[in-house]
């Protein structure tokens, strides 16, 4: 059965409690992103260079598609599994999309976990490796997320999106608010990407999106730099990251699809 106006209604309060809820930064979180700043000057230069080499990587992702490729296959998979079981068909129900983008979020954070875990063996040395995979596996769950929600990575402009998720995710609450500002994901609006996203310079650098990412990381990520104590930082480190991420996707995403069907039925009724 397709969606139903009220059950939409309900599930855009949903959403919108969430982004209201987004306007709380709670102080530790501010304090994260202090020590970062002091580690920068003792950071070995090989880091530093992983970290520009990411700044390129992001540019060509936007461009190309880059190497953050999702299981296209997996995803499809557990979209038809989970409608099978509910008895739905294409195009799927919001509620088959929530289900499908929670599994894969699930998935995500127990990868990260994982990854976090291993490169905290080496303190500060693997931490070099550690940021360009968690980097990757947050792109990677972002279009898994969008797919879910019937939103194609192979577009540019679904690519900007991801990396727009990407920084919302890691911002300040003035950063948060602008960002949603900037992708018409207020209330009241239709939920259609304006044609100004397209553009390149709408993501302030490459540099922004990334220094923002790492530094919101903050103690988590010095306490991962503690040889051998670092695996239980980094895992726990690595899993609140994902879960940030997955969690920015899955309801920006939702928001879009939910506001694109309020539309829909809108017209179909005049």
């Amino acid at each position: 059965m397709p969606d139903e106006k009220p059950e939409l209604q309900v599930a855009l309060k949903e959403v919108e409690k969430w982004m209201k809820d987004q306007r709380k930064l709670p102080i530790w979180d501010r304090i994260a992103r202090v020590p970062f700043k002091l580690l920068d000057k003792v950071t070995p230069k090989f880091i530093h260079a992983k970290i520009g080499s990411l700044l390129d990587e992001l540019g060509n992702y936007v461009q190309n598609g880059g190497k953050y490729l999702i299981a296209r296959r997996h995803v499809v998979s557990v979209l038809e599994n989970i409608a099978r079981k509910r008895g739905a068909s294409a195009p799927y129900p919001l509620a088959v999309m929530d289900e499908a983008a929670m599994r894969i979020s699930a998935e995500s954070r127990n990868i990260a976990t994982a990854q976090g875990a291993t490169t905290g063996v080496g303190g500060v040395f693997t931490l070099a490796a550690d940021i360009p995979a968690v980097l990757g596996l947050s792109l990677k769950v972002i279009q898994e997320v969008g797919l879910c929600y019937d939103y194609d990575a192979n577009h540019k402009v679904e690519r900007v999106f991801a990396v727009k998720v990407l920084q919302f995710a890691s911002s300040d609450i003035v950063g948060k608010q602008a960002i949603l500002e900037e992708l018409n994901l207020k209330a009241g609006e239709d939920g259609k990407l304006p044609p100004s996203i397209t553009a390149m310079s709408k993501i302030r650098g490459w540099s922004e999106v990334v220094t923002t990412y790492r530094d919101s990381w903050g103690w988590k990520k010095l306490l991962q730099a503690v040889p051998v104590a670092g695996i239980v930082f980094g895992a726990f480190a690595n899993r609140q990251t994902l879960s940030d991420v997955a969690e920015a996707a899955h309801m920006l995403y939702r928001k879009r699809r939910i506001l694109e069907r309020l539309e829909a039925l809108e017209k179909s009724n005049s």
